[in-house]
């Protein structure tokens, strides 16, 4: 093997093929004052394509995390050596590189069967495995990358295999002629049986992802058999009840599952009781769709039913729909108990990825009697991001209540409509104190929803209208998805076969990180790898939002004399429609059973989408609000002053942001709106510096080649 001093002269490798590994690349000797490195130079677009190829490979078939991370920005430094990083991140073998087992102890090889109950370590368990390697974005050359491996081999510490089909030593009786089971397929095996799939469609699903590894095997199915069976009994055997006492059986389970809590505090007579809960997969998904992203909370669910509400933090995927990443359960809103729940997420966030940081917090607590904007900067100190507030809770409160209390359908509607009108008008120059008079007037004989309304918004309505006021709103879409994923825990939880376990935590933890948690991984799962085909189709279609999207311009028609409603036509039934009234509000009424719930329907979204490039509707909520502030920051500064030119520089800075993001939405061709960019995408040579120069590098790299993205057609980001 080559040795070499500088990477100036090392050549970039770019394999044929969508996947490629180690094995497919010519690896150097790079020699420095402190040690020697196999090292490789590949385009950064290639990376993912790399790890791919290195967890396929035949003699061990793995899984790579991210064990440390770091970052810089680009032009932080003035000067620089030829192999500093803008981006650096260590990959580890998923099996290390800790080697440990129940309990904490040292995984031992048994080489017969135990005596005992206790069965024999899983196959993701860690088992102190060296593989690992780095992958550093080069500061001077950002459209290349630096690998350097610095163990191949999967083995531990003492150069022994520790896993995979070439584990000499396999833990557990018959481990070595069982085929291979990777944590995906346990995962995907345990998700299936937790959603309650028949076991003749998980044995065959089973055996599919065996000889993705193993190939054909008469072995496969008889051992492929028991493993299903036996995986099923466990899970149905086991029970969340560790204690007949709540609070013990809670301890029990935190003491168990240390590595799946990122905070935990039990009851005391000073400290309230909080539990953090966040999966390994939460995290991971955390840091790849939060960075740089948005962040929603669903809060205060369960309030009057649970012992302990729920919280979940919730990040958007790449189709825009909710994922949990984070759980908390306590009842305290106290500011240094949030504070302190809060900073422990962000600290385990930022041990794996230390660059990485929230772009906004969207907040929908529309029924705490606390001074909201508490909360707000609370969130901007922890997460150092803009807060924005999310309509749903409110709008849903609304109509539920007005469905239930009032019987008339035309009342309804009404009532809903001057509710809307009320909230739009906080930025048309409304006095509150009139309008309210005028609803409480006007519906006198509405007793049973009048009641309501005075006890339990007109008190705080001044401040919520305020907060609507000040603070950014979040778009229907966003509001969309957080409501799904409400509606989808709302269903899961609350069914009647455990309606006795509503007041015990240990059944509410059982039930989000099985049932809950397996749904959404199987969901993440099917979108990326296509292999179960009706479950990425109902995923796609679990927001109301995507579901707007499939009914065509065609089917929506208005009222040609006064256009007090649209009318949108079945797509299943071409007989039968929905009326939309008050159309181009978010405060539309439809007469569809999903919308006579509280919930946002799907043609309420269609017919304001299609409102929207229509002059003569008013503009959405959030555009409102986002409107307000850009003239706010234009009128803020002194006429003729510095100030007044760096608030125009952001202003244009921002307008072209989101100008840029409305193109791409708008586009069905993503290559003519990346045309159009000032900066482009291609592969144009970076001008190099010597390090006392300060070079412009292009920080955006090329697309990535048979990427995942392009084959589902996600939303594309830029």
């Amino acid at each position: 093997m080559d040795v070499i001093e500088s990477i100036d002269n090392l050549q970039v490798q770019d394999p044929p093929g969508e996947d490629f590994c180690s094995a497919d690349l010519d690896w150097v000797k790079l020699r420095s004052a402190e040690r020697c490195d196999e090292v490789a130079l590949i385009p950064y677009d290639r990376v993912d394509a790399f790890i791919i190829g290195e967890c396929s490979t035949v003699e061990c078939p793995t899984r790579f995390h991210i064990e440390r991370g770091r970052k810089r920005s680009p032009g932080s430094s003035k000067e620089y050596k030829n192999d500093e990083y803008l981006e650096y991140r260590l990959y580890w073998c998923s099996f290390g590189p800790e080697n440990y087992g129940e309990g904490g102890g040292t995984l031992p090889s048994r080489r017969y069967r135990l005596n005992t109950r206790n069965r024999a370590a899983r196959p993701q368990s860690m088992r102190g495995c060296t593989c690992n390697f780095v992958v550093k974005r080069l500061y001077a050359r950002p459209s290349l990358v630096l690998l350097i491996y610095n163990e191949r081999r999967h083995v531990n510490k003492a150069g022994f295999v520790c896993h995979g089909p070439l584990d000499k030593d396999a833990i557990g009786p018959g481990a070595k002629k069982i085929p291979y089971v990777c944590s995906e397929i346990q995962q995907q095996t345990m998700s299936m049986i937790y959603l309650g799939i028949p076991e003749e469609n998980v044995l065959e699903k089973h055996i599919e992802g065996i000889q993705r590894y193993c190939g054909p095997d008469p072995k496969v199915k008889t051992h492929a058999s028991q493993y299903v069976q036996k995986l099923g009994m466990i899970i149905k055997r086991s029970s969340q009840e560790l204690d007949l006492d709540d609070e013990a059986s809670i301890r029990m389970w935190a003491e168990r599952s240390k590595k799946s809590i990122f905070f935990y505090r039990d009851t005391s007579e000073n400290e309230p009781f909080i539990l953090g809960i966040q999966t390994e997969w939460q995290l991971q998904q955390m840091i790849r769709f939060g960075h740089r992203n948005i962040i929603a909370a669903d809060s205060t669910f369960g309030i009057k039913r649970l012992k302990y509400p729920l919280c979940t933090l919730l990040v958007f995927d790449s189709r825009g729909h909710a994922l949990p990443v984070a759980w908390i359960i306590t009842r305290s809103i106290a500011k240094p108990d949030v504070t302190i729940w809060m900073k422990s997420l962000l600290d385990r966030v930022h041990s794996v990825d230390p660059g990485w940081k929230a772009s906004g917090f969207i907040v929908d607590d529309a029924a705490a009697e606390i001074e909201p904007i508490r909360q707000n900067v609370l969130l901007v100190e922890t997460f150092s991001c803009p807060v924005l507030f999310s309509l749903w809770r409110v709008r849903r409160s609304w109509l539920r209540h007005i469905v239930k209390k009032c019987t008339n359908i035309e009342v309804q509607r009404e009532i809903f409509k001057r509710l809307g009108q009320i909230v739009y008008g906080i930025w048309g120059g409304m006095d509150l104190n009139v309008a309210l008079k005028e609803l409480l007037l006007d519906c006198v004989d509405q007793t049973s929803f009048m009641q309501y309304f005075k006890d339990s918004w007109l008190p705080k309505i001044e401040m919520w209208l305020e907060l609507m006021k000040t603070v950014p709103l979040a778009s229907q879409e966003a509001s969309g998805a957080i409501e799904a994923y409400h509606m989808k825990l709302k269903t899961r939880l609350y069914d009647d076969s455990h309606l006795g376990s509503l007041q015990r935590v240990d059944w509410l933890v059982h039930k989000l990180t099985t049932e809950l948690h397996s749904s959404y991984w199987l969901d993440r799962y099917a979108d990326e790898s296509d292999l179960f085909p009706s479950v990425k189709e109902d995923y796609m279609a679990s927001t109301s939002w995507y579901r707007a999207l499939q009914i065509p311009d065609a089917s929506v028609s208005f009222d040609e004399k006064d256009q007090l409603f649209a009318k949108v036509l079945s797509q299943n039934d071409s007989s039968q429609s929905k009326l939309v009234w008050n159309p181009g509000s978010e405060f539309a009424h439809c007469d569809c059973q999903w919308a006579l719930q509280g919930n946002l329907c799907k043609h309420v979204i269609k017919v304001n989408m299609i409102c929207g490039n229509m002059p003569d509707y008013q503009s959405s909520l959030s555009f409102q609000s986002l409107k307000t502030m850009l003239m706010d920051l234009w009128k803020k500064p002194m006429d003729d002053s510095v100030s007044m030119d760096l608030s125009t520089a952001w202003t244009l800075q921002f307008l072209d942001q989101v100008q840029k993001l409305v193109e791409l939405d708008d586009s069905n061709n993503i290559g003519l709106v990346v045309d159009n960019m000032r900066l482009k995408w291609a592969a144009k040579r970076v001008r190099t510096s010597s390090p006392g120069r300060q070079s412009q590098p292009s920080v955006l790299p090329g697309p990535a080649k048979n990427s995942a993205t392009n084959k589902c057609g996600k939303r594309k980001k830029l």
